[in-house]
């Protein structure tokens, strides 16, 4: 492994997230493309298929498509600048490595399908969820039966297809046998984890793992690992790295993974929705058990949990109810706190990177996506 010259330890200005800056640390225009390059050519042959087999399935494919883009793709960006990292006496093809890290956005999709239908949500990235969108598809072809079961079924099916397709899309990426072999092991935890993250969800919101700690434990295991830690790990399986390299890898990912979720809390909440593409009330009404909400219970009198227990999770709360709970989480620091947490999680990580023994040009990388993942408005 050649090491580059260590950094000092960087700020955490959000002056630093200038799109620019981070797009070319990161190589972001050329890893997006490649992504969606690489989506599209499997896509178009899946296409081809399903069409050969009925017609009707069809929109299933285009539904994962959609899916699939215009995420930000984080995940494969770490997972790549954690292959580039580090040198090989044997290294990868890099356009087999992209095609291989491409998978992960299935897995993502996958994972969005699942938890859109698991909060009965309305809307993902400006469009309906899938559940939605298939029930609108289930009236419009006058169809028998419920619509709300068909759209819920029909979801279901198509992120485990996305599953299914991220497996095929890793195997069939062009890497070679002795790192499709070492990236396996990564890629099997990572989706044990995801699954078990959602049902751990899935308990706190039915009232099991409670207080800040079911929290943040929710967080690492539905969103956070998957989304840093995994990858980076993935990365360093690709490359052959040694396990002083995913101790590394660790160490940066636990912290940043933990602050991009609580980012992607706080923006469930307080985001503006022509960013974000989501409402702000969606995670109020879906009664999502955050941080933010459990450190607003903690700190509040018997009144404001009164508050929180009529609002949250009922789909017909008002605009007016829905601003109270947020005044009350202003009020009682939990939204400075969980942005205090953010703030000290992503600089951990970012000294982490300052050193990291890694090549200098994935070091910039590496801190440019921490800043993306942690200071984002979408």
């Amino acid at each position: 492994m050649t090491a580059g010259t260590r950094a000092r330890h960087p700020s955490t200005s959000a002056n630093d997230a200038d799109l620019g800056r981070v797009s070319r640390a990161a190589d972001l225009t050329r890893l997006r493309g490649a992504v969606s390059d690489a989506l599209d050519a499997f896509l178009a042959e899946k296409r081809a298929v399903l069409a050969g087999m009925d017609a009707s399935l069809v929109p299933v494919l285009e539904e994962v498509a959609a899916v699939a883009e215009g995420g930000k793709r984080l995940r494969p960006a770490f997972a790549y600048w954690g292959w580039r990292a580090v040198t090989t006496a044997a290294p990868e093809d890099d356009a087999a490595v992209l095609r291989a890290v491409s998978a992960l956005e299935f897995v993502h999709g996958s994972a969005l399908v699942h938890d859109d239908v698991m909060d009965a949500a309305r809307t993902r990235r400006g469009r309906p969820a899938t559940h939605i969108g298939f029930g609108d598809r289930h009236t419009a072809l006058g169809l028998s039966g419920s619509t709300e079961l068909f759209g819920t079924g029909a979801a279901i099916l198509v992120g485990d297809l996305a599953l299914v397709w991220s497996d095929e899309l890793l195997r069939r990426s062009g890497i070679s046998a002795e790192a499709l072999a070492r990236a396996r092991p990564v890629w099997d935890a990572m989706r044990t984890e995801v699954t078990a993250g959602q049902y751990l969800d899935l308990l706190r919101a039915a009232g099991g793992l409670p207080g800040p700690e079911g929290a943040l434990k929710v967080a690492r295991y539905k969103s956070a690992g998957y989304t840093v830690q995994r990858p980076l790990h993935l990365g360093a399986a690709l490359a052959d790295a040694g396990p002083e390299v995913v101790e590394v890898y660790t160490d940066i990912a636990l912290p940043l993974g933990e602050a991009f979720q609580l980012r992607d809390d706080v923006l469930g909440v307080f985001g503006d929705p022509a960013v974000t593409g989501k409402s702000v009330d969606e995670d109020l009404r879906e009664g999502k058990q955050t941080l933010l909400v459990a450190l607003a219970a903690e700190a509040t009198d018997d009144a404001g949990r009164a508050l929180l227990d009529q609002v949250l999770g009922d789909p017909a709360a008002d605009a007016d109810a829905l601003d109270a709970v947020r005044d009350l989480m202003r009020s009682t620091g939990a939204l400075e706190a969980v942005e205090d947490r953010i703030t000290t999680q992503t600089a951990t990580a970012r000294e982490a990177i300052a050193e990291a023994p890694v090549l200098d040009d994935a070091r910039a990388a590496l801190d440019a996506l921490a800043v993306a993942a942690t200071t984002r408005t979408t």
